[in-house]
């Protein structure tokens, strides 16, 4: 079951429950009040400052007062990393922490602002995921780690201009992850996704899904129609909403499981790769064709992270070995499909899509020599876990890790090979940057 709440009770001033905006079906009861419009600004640094006297705690066990910076004059408390993550344009990034959470500028790198949530005891205030909508002031909360500051299975809808959440949605399992677009808020469940309209908080479609605990899902950020990918109800299967045509596409991507995916900003190109971890393959998600398949390594892995560069000339693909690969791209979403079979003979692709100098074997020695391998690679500590986005600046990757740690990196799109490290900064302990 779905819940929205409105906040009636005392610690949300003038509430407006509008109990005709979203009627009871199928799981969904609700009472609501919408969200104020998004304000879209150039820097969160000019944000309202937070309530310095917050309402009494609204939810038992769980704790709501705020500050934008740690007020005890004692050592504070070591901070303890639940939660990291880009924003639609991989501009800035947000990090939720077992007091709270943090906004990160990428380029130049900068913490924007925090809000701390002062429990007593310095504990409580865990929030588990954070997700931007841009640089808006609307942000999707869920609470998490050993003191959660919000119960699991909601999703708070946070205005920082107010210094408040404004709203919720309430569900009856624990919200595994949360998807913003300028339109829609899309909540994704153990087996089960719902879309909601980001205006009024109606409930626009629910989606079964085969078990989903890392809470997979991509959503397109274009500013044309909305495509969602989630996984299906099969193993190895993934769908494809294509909202504007009302159609729905399934692939089966890989024999085993899906452990990760990602979607171009336009929604046009798809790149998966299953719990096996050593092929990552492309698709056409309007008609489900597979473009391209490069191969990560030969071993079992994990992959973290898959990320498309803003033309979709490149993919990085972060991993449990410590190395995040770029791969070159053949396929532009704007262009005809290049069949694979013919691709040696383009001599710009035999530059920058590197394959096994015994590709000649093919169809004679195993696939994996006739693999398409990265064009650039850059080696991490293992041990953490990794997410990478690619940078503003041409030919740069930024890499996030669960252990607070930021990097930029160059890639040469030519001559390949190691990355070049221009910038390393610990971002819980800004201090620390060389």
């Amino acid at each position: 079951m779905a819940t929205l709440s409105a906040y009636s009770s005392p610690p949300w001033p003038n509430p407006d429950p509008n109990p005709d905006l979203l009627a009871p079906q199928d799981e969904l009861d609700s009472q609501t009040q919408s969200p104020s419009e998004p304000q879209s600004y150039g820097s969160l640094s000019s944000i309202m400052p937070p309530n310095p006297n917050p309402n009494p705690n609204p939810f038992s066990n769980y704790n709501t007062s705020i500050s934008s910076q740690p007020q005890s004059t004692s050592q504070p408390p070591p901070i303890s990393l639940l939660h990291v993550s880009f924003n639609q344009d991989s501009g800035c990034f947000a990090a939720g922490t077992d007091h709270g959470f943090r906004i990160y500028n990428c380029d130049p790198f900068r913490e924007i602002f925090r809000r701390d949530f002062d429990g007593s005891g310095n504990s409580g205030g865990g929030i588990r995921a954070v997700e931007m909508l841009f640089r808006c002031n609307v942000l999707a909360l869920v609470g998490g780690g050993p003191d959660p500051q919000y119960p699991p299975n909601k999703v708070m809808i946070w205005d920082d201009h107010q210094s408040r959440c404004i709203g919720e949605l309430s569900f009856r399992s624990e919200v595994r992850s949360v998807k913003l677009r300028r339109d829609r808020i899309i909540v994704v469940l153990e087996q089960k996704i719902f879309v909601y309209n980001f205006a009024d908080l109606k409930l626009l479609h629910q989606i079964e899904t085969i078990a989903n605990p890392k809470g997979l899902c991509a959503v397109s950020h274009g500013a044309g129609s909305l495509v969602l990918v989630c996984p299906g109800l099969q193993k190895g299967q993934v769908r494809v909403e294509h909202y504007a045509s009302k159609r729905t596409k399934f692939i089966m991507a890989h024999d085993s499981r899906t452990a990760c995916f990602a979607l171009t900003q336009d929604g046009q190109l798809l790149a998966t790769a299953s719990t096996k971890g050593t092929l990552v393959r492309i698709f056409n998600t309007a008609d489900g064709t597979l473009l391209q398949e490069v191969r990560r390594g030969a071993d079992r892995a994990e992959i973290y992270s898959l990320a498309f560069s803003s033309t979709a000339q490149w993919l990085a693909v972060s991993s449990d070995k410590g190395t995040v690969h770029v791969f070159s791209l053949k396929i532009n979403p704007g262009s005809p499909v290049i069949d694979r079979s013919q691709s040696t003979n383009e001599p710009n692709l035999a530059l920058t899509s590197p394959a096994s100098s015994l590709s000649f074997f093919k169809g004679v020695l195993p696939k994996y020599f006739s693999s398409e391998w990265s064009v650039a690679q850059f080696h991490l500590i293992e041990g953490s876990q990794y997410i990478v986005a690619f940078g503003h600046q041409k030919n740069t990757v930024v890499i996030l890790g669960l252990d607070g740690s930021f990097y930029r990196c160059q890639f040469d799109p030519v001559n390949g090979g190691e990355m070049t490290q221009l910038e390393y900064h610990n971002f819980l302990k800004p201090e620390a940057a060389f």
